[in-house]
């Protein structure tokens, strides 16, 4: 098993990531694509003679009607990547990882041949291209984390990486883009990335399991080319084990933590988590900064284009610059480093004090919580200087504060509701988060009309909503003292 079984969990793992990077998250990167759609006049019949004063021989023109409906599109997109979670999770859960990525495979295809293949008068298939690529990619990201149950202590690691590999497979729009600048068509980019799904097919019958990958992984666990005939039903069995033990652990846990003498405590509905105020608090924390990084994406090329003066070869530069920033594989570690070594450290305070250990798991995601709204704010204050240069320091802020907040989020959920609720409750946070994710195309709307392309008062607004998620750490703070001080406030 170590000498066959190792090889084929690193091909895995490997392919796992260049999969993420390459084609699951595209969608971050829809400011490089979307200077290629302008340059091949995708909505220009919606400008007519309205085209702002930006334009010149230079640059493109500033035009309200087209930058909205791109605004649109990308609104749509997102909240589909969000929302879908919920749907596309439940596909995962119910009918495993086959069928699920070959579900994937279909949508990705069929998105990216509609794409290679409209053109300027047929620009609004892009409403239905986009958001098939987004749910796609959601369910390439879904069955490859659980990757990371093949990988024991290292895990949380490898969640991580993938999480950050799918923030950063934005690169791709940008190679799309220094392609077309270099005279590869939109047209030939899109049919490659369609031929890819011959890798994405033989990778899901040779290197992934037919079935889900069971944590903690039993001993002569098999999948993908190891796999033989009785594969899936052992699989079945021993995941349902491993379930069966996992919750006998959970029980134990509940009743060790439980106020009183030997009471048992009563478990509490799924309805009960999701309408509690912690809950409620999490959800504003998310959908506030989620908001403000899907309206600053969704209108860079307008907000670029009406700092350079619509000058094109500086709102290419600055696009580009956006495009390298993605990285948030190179990030997205350093939130769950930051998660781990400050439970360690309340750990063994708690064995020195006799703490719960629910309480220290809980105290350990505050500093997280805090620090994404922090960097979010910091991020929405370069922005709302328009000062080009100053967008360097903006795109960087912005991939950090992305990368802690889907971190911090999944970690959050994990640690503060019990596991049995935790695919409800974290498709509910992204679905409800989506839901509120539309209103960046009135934002947007608003800004290009009643305040004339200036969004100063838009940008205040965000900043004094950011300042509100500083709430939800503070709350999750109060309630661990509660519990030192206290324990049998533990509900």
């Amino acid at each position: 098993m170590a000498g066959q079984g190792l090889p084929l969990h690193v091909a895995t793992l490997l392919t796992g990531l260049l999969e993420c990077l390459g084609f699951a998250g595209v969608l971050f990167g829809w400011p490089s694509l979307v200077f290629v759609f302008k340059n091949e006049d995708y909505f220009k019949e919606l400008c007519g003679q309205d085209a702002g004063p930006i334009g010149n021989a230079t640059g493109q023109a500033d035009c309200k009607a087209q930058d909205e409906r791109f605004s649109l599109i990308f609104t749509l997109a997102s909240f589909m990547n969000n929302f879908m979670t919920f749907p596309t999770g439940y596909i995962f859960d119910r009918f495993k990882t086959t069928v699920a990525r070959l579900i994937a495979i279909f949508f990705y295809t069929t998105a990216t041949l509609i794409i290679a293949f409209t053109s300027a008068g047929s620009a609004v298939l892009l409403f239905l291209a986009m958001p098939m690529l987004t749910i796609g990619g959601i369910l390439f990201l879904i069955t490859n984390l659980q990757i990371g149950n093949l990988f024991g202590q290292h895990r949380s690691t490898v969640i991580t990486l993938y999480n950050g590999a799918f923030d950063s497979s934005s690169a791709v729009f940008l190679i799309i883009k220094l392609l077309y600048e270099k005279g590869i068509s939109l047209r030939a980019s899109f049919i490659f990335l369609s031929v890819c799904s011959t890798w994405h097919v033989a990778r899901t019958f040779l290197l992934m399991p037919r079935g889900h990958i069971p944590y903690p992984l039993p001993p002569n666990y098999s999948y993908g080319l190891c796999s033989g005939n009785g594969t899936m039903k052992e699989e079945k069995e021993t995941a349902e084990h491993e379930n069966r033990e996992l919750q006998s652990k959970e029980v134990v846990s509940a009743k060790e933590e439980t106020p009183g003498k030997g009471q048992k405590q009563e478990p509490r509905s799924f309805w009960s988590y999701a309408l509690s105020r912690r809950f409620a608090w999490h959800l504003v924390w998310l959908s506030v900064i989620q908001l403000w990084h899907y309206l600053f994406i969704g209108t860079l090329n307008s907000l670029l284009t009406n700092m350079a003066g619509g000058d094109v070869a500086r709102v290419s530069t600055y696009t580009n610059a956006f495009a390298f920033t993605q990285f948030g594989v190179l990030c997205a570690p350093w939130n769950g480093l930051l998660m781990d070594r400050l439970k360690r450290k309340y750990q063994k305070e708690a064995r020195k004090t006799g703490s719960s250990t629910l309480a220290v798991a809980l105290c350990s995601t505050v500093p997280s919580l805090a620090l994404t709204s922090l960097l979010c704010l910091g991020f929405a204050l370069c922005a709302s200087v328009p000062v080009l240069p100053l967008q360097y320091l903006t795109f960087i802020l912005q991939v950090i504060s992305r990368s802690f907040l889907y971190g911090s989020n999944a970690a959050f959920l994990t640690i503060a509701f019990p596991s049995e609720h935790f695919g409800k409750l974290f498709g509910l946070v992204m679905a409800l988060s989506a839901v509120v994710s539309l209103l960046q195309f009135p934002i947007f709307t608003l800004i290009k009309g009643p305040l004339q392309n200036d969004p100063f008062y838009v940008n205040v607004m965000f900043m004094l909503a950011i300042l509100l998620t500083f709430v939800h750490p503070f709350l999750v703070y109060r309630e661990c003292r509660t519990w030192k001080e206290t324990p049998s406030a533990i509900a």
